[in-house]
């Protein structure tokens, strides 16, 4: 990997990367010559994932971080400087959701868990960056939102709280590229269409993700590797003057 790659010198900084979508955007990211500072809740899990990297070649250092907290956000940002001196891209991938349930039995505190875990760790995370990549006039900030966060898919269960999170990153995207654009740091997110990650495998049995292909006009769900190749370009100055933009990779399940 040294000496060659799109990010090459670049400093990644990459949440909810123990697994899934983060995990696949970590490795790619790696592959084209950046640091990657992979971050998760689950410690065993970024050590992996780090530990992969290395082994293929990559620069990486796994923190352990709760991105739920201001605290820790902060703390982690601050590591990442101290060991690599900056932070050119932030990859918000923290989120999720455990059910799918309609408004009535939806209580206030798993509405609340699910904002916290997709909108509040986008917050958080961007504002820690925010300070560094405005004062060397450059940076990227790409979360990941979702179709969801777009227009409700008629063929899948209800997932209210989680739909309305992503739709808050969706309207937190476009405000902060407007605040940022003065300072050189493009903002975008991706809406990745129901993926073939782990947590989607738990939540969904094998019926519904063959439904799910049946509806899709690509007759495919998306893999992890698509949205991280949409992230590596987000990430590149190809996409430089590319912001407040959500990018849908989704095989054609929400064609707007």
């Amino acid at each position: 990997m040294a000496g060659s790659g799109r990010l090459q010198g670049k400093v990644a900084l990459v949440t909810a990367a123990g697994q899934g979508l983060g995990e696949a955007i970590s490795k790619i990211f790696a592959a084209e010559g950046a640091s990657v500072a992979v971050t998760d809740i689950n410690q065993a899990e970024v050590e992996r994932v780090a530990k992969e990297i290395g082994a293929a070649g990559g620069k990486a250092l796994a923190l352990r971080v709760d991105a739920t907290r201001s605290q820790e956000a902060q703390s982690m940002v601050a590591r990442v400087l101290e060991r690599w001196g900056t932070v050119d891209i932030l990859l918000n991938a923290a989120g999720g959701f455990h059910r799918f349930a309609p408004i009535t039995d939806i209580s206030e505190e798993e509405w609340d868990r699910v904002i916290e875990l997709n909108l509040k760790t986008t917050f958080l995370c961007s504002q820690a960056v925010a300070p560094v990549m405005m004062e060397k006039k450059k940076g990227r900030i790409i979360s990941i939102a979702s179709g969801a966060g777009i227009a409700p898919n008629p063929h899948a269960p209800t997932y209210l709280a989680y739909g309305a999170a992503k739709a808050g990153v969706i309207g937190f995207t476009k405000i902060l590229a407007r605040d940022m654009g003065p300072y050189g740091v493009t903002v975008n997110a991706i809406a990745p269409g129901t993926t073939l990650t782990p947590r989607v495998r738990k939540v969904r049995d094998a019926a519904s993700i063959e439904r799910l292909i049946a509806t899709n006009p690509m007759r495919a769900l998306v893999e992890p590797e698509d949205t991280a190749e949409a992230a590596l370009f987000l990430a590149t100055d190809a996409s430089r003057y590319i912001t407040g933009v959500t990018l849908n990779v989704n095989a054609g399940n929400l064609i707007l």
